[in-house]
This record gives structure tokens, sequence and C-alpha cells, in this order.
């Protein structure tokens, strides 16, 4: 723990202003020897890039990272102002807590400082107290400790009338599963019940009310239950902890180790990896059902009323499936909004309409045009927009449905574990299946990139797709072995073989659960250095659920989700109302706001952009919100006004050239000045060779980079990384990729600023190790690859990364990095 002593304490300040206070935060780091004179411009300059109010009249002012050779070492300091200073219009302080952090010794402070935001009793005491001791004890106790002048309760939450006292003896404390039992039991209760632990009170309903109180092994809590069934709810409890809260002995999360590929003797197919696991089950073909039609009909009119109700029905059922697959695998159901928004095309209803004189039927007239229309995107150079043709599919198929004149079945899917095998699957099949009877699928098409393998991994069912059609040909009903991690379907094990699946399965699975239970704790690698892990988001409900799965924030929010799927662009104010339940989730968090990144194959119809021969090379990202000021305009309107109360940061997507960044960041000054925003930190994406190649140039102009290697891939290989034949040589770990991470990295160290990677690479463990060993800092992931992340760098120091990244930077082929 850092030690606060009685010299880093100002008591009474008499400042005027928010620069004097801060300095007197500075000047008593440097008298205690944390850091340097400089530094305290460097705490200056902070305040200009970000807001360090914390809330509740209580600021940590800090400096840039780039000058964080001036500290010596980590210090605090607090100037304690009982009239307070005006920090920001709206905001007064009386706490100015000076942070210089070298390490992450003072984190257990900002913890604790958290904890008081809420407490104004705390808070007034601290205000007031002649005692610097008093601010110190508060700031520096651990978890659970107990300050002076709390013992009579005054100033703490009152128990309940009845309470248990109880001792945690789980070698872990009160984690995450045996809170989980806790919370369970407490729910089945009507009455209210609460936990104290020192002078925190928790919600014994809510598990990360539980999960925040920090209780260890050895500690004592007080169980708390109000209302009518108060003393049964005690017994309860009282007895599931003294029984151990259903902890089991398990590893230390920290003593996890990486689990070796499967390394089998039987033949094997290959494929493209597409969801990682192991599946032990037997084969299962597939069939989709065959979908009849009648060429023609009498009563064009009649025809057309039916096309436009089948449209209607299959834009119904598209809401349902969406809400389903939101709520099952959170961002992953924006491809289902896509799905709306193809039908919400007012020129795919006029063409196939235009089809139905003088005498074809509505079925027929459909298909022509859904079947032109994805023939038309397979033709396409463009090897991103010829994949999508599976899903202008999908979507015809789904109203062809409701105008057939039979359906005929295809394969059931089975009630019992199977491996699926299929020629090719589409998202809709893939949204429906039960992950306890689908144990995994292979396919004769397809790319790992594919909507269908997204959909997979978010899912948690492991895939290898483009194995060919020679699994078609194998009998139903055969044990088999699927491994997503390595691409391969066996289809004649050995019994041999089946043992060492099984235990590699029972090893992933464990050690799986050990990653869970530790998705709270920081990436902190065995030699102390830190990587933020944060996550990928699409939809305000997934704030919440990234929060949960140990997200440390959110890198990257794909603001689509607002303008897709509708007749109008979204309103200032609804944007903001959005943004605004996403920071409440984060509650603190930082998050990263992506601008809109419309274009390639997102269009929107109340726009009505023209048709471009290959739209990923045209008009996307940046160049469409430049070129749409308005929309551009109130998009930014609504970041500014959410960052009056919210931590957040802007990133532009696409950014190729000097004049673009510089016209995105004059009309973002320009929105920020018209409505008295905040000084906000801006980056950019680094997603095109270009942004790679002046790298330094673009340094000097923003406050971050973050690097997409899914588009990076595809434009410095000049290869669509979803394209069934190209899957497997467009590899995010291709050297040339990571080269040009590394001349990305460097350029921006050289400037003093920081680089995260929001790419599939970065939710790869190894991926994840070899662009922390880049000295890429942050690492944007989707939400269920985070606690695997976390895990990956705990189990390496920041040397041995480095040491890896230079051998993979060496290697000339993306098989030679994968073999590391």
């Amino acid at each position: 723990m850092i030690q606060l002593g009685l010299q880093n304490v100002c008591l009474n300040a008499d400042v005027g202003s928010k620069e004097k206070a801060i300095r007197a935060a500075g000047n008593l780091l440097v008298e205690g020897g944390n850091i340097q004179p400089g530094y305290i411009e460097s705490m200056m300059g902070r305040e200009a890039t970000a807001n360090t109010f914390l809330g509740n009249g209580i600021a940590i002012p800090h400096g840039l990272p780039k000058d964080r050779e001036l500290i010596l070492r980590t210090g605090i300091s607090v100037v304690q102002i009982p009239d307070g200073v005006e920090w920001n219009p709206g905001e007064r302080v009386h706490l100015v807590v000076g942070i210089a952090a070298k390490s992450d010794e003072h984190l257990q402070i900002l913890t604790n400082l958290t904890q008081v935001l809420d407490d104004t009793a705390t808070i007034e005491r601290l205000t007031h107290t002649q005692d610097p001791q008093e601010i110190i004890e508060r700031l520096t106790r651990g978890p659970g400790g107990s300050s002076r002048g709390s013992s009579n309760g005054s100033a703490l939450e009152a128990d309940f009338d009845q309470s248990v006292d109880l001792a945690i003896t789980g070698k872990a404390g009160l984690h995450a599963r045996p809170a989980t039992a806790f919370v369970n039991l407490a729910k089945s209760f009507a009455s209210e019940v609460k936990v104290r632990y020192g002078d925190q009170v928790a919600n014994g309903k809510s598990l990360m009310s539980l999960l925040k109180l920090g209780v260890e092994q050895g500690q004592t809590i007080r169980v708390m239950a109000q209302g009518a069934d108060a003393a049964a709810a005690l017994r309860s409890l009282q007895a599931a902890v003294e029984a151990g809260l259903d902890e089991k002995e398990e590893t230390a999360p920290t003593q996890a180790v990486a689990l070796p590929a499967l390394a089998l003797e039987s033949d094997a197919i290959a494929g493209v990896p597409a969801s990682p696991g192991i599946a032990i089950a037997p084969f299962y073909p597939y069939r989709r059902s065959r979908i009849v039609i009648s060429d023609t009909a009498a009563d064009p009119q009649q025809e057309s009323l039916k096309l436009r109700l089948a449209v209607d029905q299959a834009k119904a059922e598209l809401a349902e499936l969406h809400a389903d697959v939101q709520q099952r695998s959170g961002d992953q159901a924006a491809i289902f909004e896509a799905h709306q928004e193809l039908l919400c095309d007012p020129d795919l209803l006029e063409a196939a309409t235009a089809y139905l004189r003088p005498n074809h039927s509505a079925a027929w007239a459909w298909q022509q045009t859904y079947e032109e229309r994805a023939k038309s995107l397979e033709g396409l150079k463009d090897a991103t927009l010829a994949g999508r043709a599976a899903d202008v599919r999908d979507v015809g198929q789904r109203v062809l449905r409701y105008l057939a004149d039979r359906v005929e079945a295809g394969s059931q899917l089975p009630d019992h574990p199977v491996i699926l095998l299929a020629d090719d699957l589409v998202p809709s099949d893939t949204a429906g299946f039960d992950p306890g009877v689908i144990q995994g699928f292979c396919t004769a098409r397809g790319g790992a990139t594919s909507h269908t393998a997204i959909i997979a991994r978010a899912l948690n069912i492991p895939a290898v797709v483009g194995a060919g059609e020679a699994i078609l040909d194998l009998p139903s009903g055969t044990q088999g072995i699927l491994d997503g991690n390595g691409g391969k379907l066996y289809a004649h094990p050995s019994k041999t073989d089946l043992q060492r699946a099984e235990q590699a399965q029972a090893e992933q699975h464990a050690l799986q659960d050990v990653e869970h239970q530790a998705r709270f704790a920081p990436a902190l690698m065995t030699d102390g250095h830190r990587i933020e892990v944060v996550a990928n988001i699409g939809s305000p409900a997934e704030a919440e659920q990234a929060v949960n799965a140990g997200g440390e924030g959110v890198g990257l929010l794909r603001t689509e989700f607002l303008f897709l799927g509708r007749e109008q662009p979204p309103s200032e104010t609804e944007q903001q109302q959005a943004l605004e339940s996403m920071t409440r989730a984060l509650n603190g968090l930082p998050l990263i706001v992506r601008t809109l990144d419309i274009g390639g194959d997102k269009s929107l119809p109340y726009l009505n952009l023209p048709a471009e021969e290959n739209p990923f090379l045209g008009v996307r990202g940046i160049r469409l919100c430049l070129q749409q000021s308005e929309l551009f305009e109130t998009q930014l309107r609504a970041i500014f006004q959410t960052a009056k109360t919210s931590y957040l940061r802007i990133m532009f997507p696409m950014i190729a050239t000097l004049e673009e960044l510089r016209a995105a960041k004059f009309i973002a000054e320009s929105v920020r000045a018209s409505v008295s925003g905040p000084p906000v930190e801006i980056g950019m994406m680094v997603e095109v060779p270009s942004a790679v190649l002046m790298a330094a140039e673009f340094a000097r102009e923003v406050d971050f980079f973050s690097i997409g290697t899914n588009d990076l891939t595809q434009y410095l290989l000049a290869m669509d990384r979803g394209h069934p034949a190209l899957a497997k040589q467009a590899d995010g770990l291709h050297p040339a990729v990571l080269r040009a991470i590394a001349q990305t990295v460097q350029a921006a160290q050289a400037a003093g600023k920081w680089v995260g990677v929001c790419g599939g690479v970065a939710s790869e463990p190894l991926g994840a190790l070899i662009l922390a060993g880049l000295g890429v800092a942050e690492l944007s992931v989707s939400i269920p690859s985070i606690p695997m992340v976390k895990a990956a760098l705990r189990r390496q120091s920041f040397a041995q990364t480095q040491q890896l990244a230079q051998q993979a930077l060496r290697c000339s082929t993306a098989s030679e990095v994968r073999g590391l």
C-alpha cells in the first residue's frame, strides 16, 4: 500500500482558482520527493484534454502519460478546500487528490475514493476535519477497514434490527462463485437483505454489489435482513455461509496455465478455425428445407399485396430474432438489424413489383429479384461484398417462405448432442442453435469472419468452416472430434484420440471457469506491466454486459446501431440518451465513441447515396461524415453534451489523409464550442496503409490511435478475411500486418501517444500477447473474450511478450507466427 503521510496533506487551503488548487497539490508532491517540478505543468496539461472531476466534491488531477519520466516515485497528495473551488462550470471541489502514478500502488486509494462518492456525510466530515490523520486513514485503509469516528455509526447506513455476523472461510473470499450462491439464496426470500463489510453496505441480492465489497478469506461480514421472512432468510444464509457457499477447492486463477494445442494421431480434415473449443459428438448431416413456388399468377394487384404482406411478416420475424440474439449474444444481433435494413430498401420491393406483370407470381418475382442482387454481389471484385450474398439470400428466403406453395422439410434439428455437418449455414440457422445440442459444426464452405461464424463465437459453439465437400459424405451417427481451435475435423478418431480429446475438453472447460472467476482482476503481467482490456460494443445493453464480463471500459462503441433499420436519422436527443445510458452502466469507466462508420456493406436509405462500384474504396467512414455534415454535427453535439457529465473519447474511422483528420477535428471543435462542451480526447482508427506510413504525422495531431486489424489486414494484403477461398491466407497475424502495427506504435510512442487495438486479433490469446509485446497499451475485444485475454496476459511477463513479438516480426508467414 502506498504511504500517505502528514506531509502530503494540506488542510484549510485558501485557493481562488482551479489552477492554484492543482499547483498546491503538485507542490506537495514535489516536496514529498514524488515528482520533478515539471510534472505540475503536465497536470495542468491534462486538464485541457480530460475532466478530472470525480464527483461529489472530489477531483483527482494527474499528469499526461508522456510525462511519466518526471515521476520519481508514485505518490498522492490531498488539498482540503472547505470553501470549495469551481473546477468546471457547475462542479465545485472541496478535496483535491493529486496523483503521480508510476505504478499501480495508487489503485486502492482510487477504489476508496469511489466508495465514498455517494457517502455525503463522510465527504462532509473529510472536507471540514482538522485532523489530517482522518483523511489519511479514510484513503489508505484496505477494504473493510474502519476509520476514526465511525464506531458510533453516525455517518454510516443504519443496520437492520435482525442481523448475524459471519466469517468468510473460502480461500478466495467472497468472489464470484460463492457470491452467486449467496445472491441466489437471498433472492428466494421476500425480505430485503443487506451485507455490511466495515462501513460498506451491499445489496445482498446483487452480485455486482457483493463483489465490490472485496471480502477476503477470514474476514467477517454482517448479514442483515428486514421483512416478513427476515428470520428465515438469516437462518438459511447463515447455514449457507458456514457450509462454504458451494465453494470448491480450486487452483488460484493466477496459477492457471495455457493449454497445449490438441495433438491427435488420427487423420484430420483441415478447414478454417471459426470458433474456438473442442466438440466430441456424433455427426449429423444437415440439409436446409426446400421452398416450392409457382411461377405464374392471375392477378398482379393481388400478388403485389401478398408481397408487401410477406415483407412485413419477415420484418416482424427479424425483429423478434434480433431481440432473442441480443439477449443471448450481445452485439452480434446487429447482423439482423442489417437484415431488416435490406427489407427496408424501396428499390428491392420496386424491382420485385415490376416483375409481377403480366402474370408472374409474387414468389417468382421476389426470388428473381433477390437472386439477381445476390449474384451481382458475388460478381464484385471486392471480396467482402461478394461474401454478403449469403445474407441477401438469407433475407430473401425468409420472405419467400411466406409466399411459397409449400415448404418441403429439410433436416430437423436433433434433440441430442451432435456435431452438425452442412454445405454452408446462414446467420438465421446459427442464431437458432442450442449450444447444449449443437456441440459444434463444420461447413464445407464459408469463411472465419462470415456472420455465421461470428454468431457461433458469440454463442460459444466450436466451429470449423471451409473444410470442403468431403465432410458431406461422412455417415450420420459416427462419433467424431471437432477442434475449433486448430480448424480440424477428425472423422474416424481412435479410442486413444477420443480419450485425449475428452481430457483436453475437460481441461479447457476448467480453464474457462478459472478465467471467468478472475475476470474482474486487472490484466497485470507477472513483472507488473499492465494492459488495459476493454470491450467492443454495439448497443446500450452491451455496456453493462462488458462491465459484468470484466471489461475496464469500452474501446470501441460502434454507433451504427443508432442509424440502421429506420426511415429517418436519429435525433440529437435520441443519440444523447443512448450515450448517457451507456455511461451510467460504465459508472466512470472510459467510453470511446467511434463516429458513424457507414459505407462499404452498410447503407442508409434516407441518405439516398449513389451506388458505387467499389464502396469499400469509396465514400465511407469519415468521408461520408464530411460530406453529410449535418448528420456528423448532430452526432458530435450529442457526444459533447454527454461529455459534460461523463468520461468520453472520440474516435474517427477510416482516416486516410491528414486533410480528412484536420477537417474532422475542425468540425468537432466548432461543435464543441457551440455547445460549450468540455475538451475531449480525439483519436483515430488506423485501418489503411496510408495511416501506417504517415503515423508520425498523424500522431502529432491526435491523442491516441486505435488499430482496426480487420480492415487493416484486408487493405494491406488486398484480400478479404471473410472470403471462403482466401480466409486461410488473410490472417491478422501475418508478419506484414504485425510490422505495420509495430511501425504505428513506434511513431505514437515517439510523440507520447498511446495505441489500442480493436480488431479481431486482439481477442485471440496469441494475438493479445504479441500486441502487448509490440507496445500496444489497450486491447478492445469481444465481450466473451475478455476473461480469456486477461488470463493470457497475466501468465506472461512483459519481457516475455516483447521477445515473442520480436520473433513474430522476424517470421515470413502467418503460419510461422502461429507456430510460435
